[in-house]
């Protein structure tokens, strides 16, 4: 296996994106990390992505798009049947009611606790990303996190993760606060937003702040999350939200804060009426995130990439943002 300076964790999928009137349908590779890998091949970044697929032909057509972003694929596992999907339309959003999953039963999905040597899959290697979505699957989906997690820690790497909500997931018994903190204890770095850390880890909400709906409220509220989510998982020193407000099909106020050392820093604020793929937005900012950590940016300079990757996304087909860096540079 080829040294990389970071592994992302979690399931590949197909997207299906149907065009009923003209009796067609875009595909595209993706997935919460594999989108997040994307982002940071195409910057230049060393990256590999680890997940499970069949061994067959298709899987390996699949591969052979992350390997064109830069994704290095040689710690993939393969075993299984099937490459789990979704059916999104174009445009739309994976939060809202559009989107259908068909993921049971996929190679991911069903890999077994206690079968894999996750210290080797994860060796050479200095930061692991892993997201929500993964123990969203299954209950052995959720320990297999925890036996990843356990083996990046024992590796002294520095772990991230993604507080993305599915609600479409988490069918299995499970809700995300029974399983979220657990897991999140682990982690040095976590990105969401402040009602996904009220729903999945436990941090108390300040409704006030945010009823009156104005940028000033939610960026008190943003303070005190973060603050209370490092209080609470001692390993975590760094928090990224992200607020993004659509008022319609195409239009959207986008920012995000970054609360390290007790303070907290905004990003620039973009609004567009031009929305092309809200797909893989959210992957793009953490993506920007891990870039800015990797090459020592300081906070204002991590929280501004991070959010120009994030906006970039907005305006790119597909799962993967392959916006170059000098272009979300200029962008800040």
């Amino acid at each position: 296996m080829q040294p990389v300076s970071v592994i992302t964790f979690g399931e590949i999928l197909f997207r299906l994106s149907p065009d009923w009137a003209n009796h067609r349908a875009a595909m595209y590779v993706g997935g919460a990390e594999a989108n997040v890998a994307a982002a940071l091949g195409t910057w230049g970044d060393s990256v590999a992505y680890i997940s499970k697929a069949p061994d067959n032909g298709l899987s390996r057509q699949a591969l052979a798009q992350l390997e064109s972003a830069g994704i290095k694929t040689d710690r993939m596992l393969w075993g299984g049947d099937r490459i789990g999907a979704y059916y999104l339309s174009q445009g739309a959003d994976l939060k809202h009611a559009e989107v259908v999953y068909d993921r049971k039963y996929s190679s991911f999905s069903e890999i077994q606790p206690g079968t894999v040597d996750w210290d080797a899959l994860l060796d050479g290697a200095n930061w692991f990303h892993w997201s929500a979505i993964s123990p969203a699957l299954n209950a052995n989906a959720a320990e297999i996190c925890r036996e990843v997690l356990e083996a990046a820690t024992r590796k002294g790497m520095t772990i991230s993760t993604d507080l993305n909500y599915r609600s479409k997931l988490w069918q299995y018994g499970k809700t995300p606060l029974e399983v979220m903190p657990a897991l999140t204890q682990y982690c040095h770095v976590i990105m969401g937003n402040i009602w996904a850390a009220d729903m999945m880890l436990g941090v108390p909400l300040n409704k006030a702040a945010v009823e009156p709906d104005t940028k000033d409220g939610y960026l008190q509220a943003a303070r005190e999350s973060a603050a209370a989510i490092i209080a609470k998982f001692p390993k975590c020193d760094r928090v990224a939200f992200t607020f993004r407000f659509s008022g319609g099909a195409t239009h959207n106020l986008y920012y995000a804060v970054y609360y390290t050392g007790g303070e907290l820093f905004v990003s620039r604020q973009y609004e567009t009426n031009e929305v092309v793929d809200r797909v893989g937005s959210g992957d793009s900012f953490m993506a920007g995130l891990i870039h800015g950590n990797i090459h020592n940016f300081d906070p204002q300079e991590i929280i501004g990439y991070a959010a120009a990757s994030a906006y970039t996304k907005l305006f790119r087909t597909g799962d993967f943002n392959l916006t170059p860096r000098e272009t979300i540079t200029q962008m800040m």
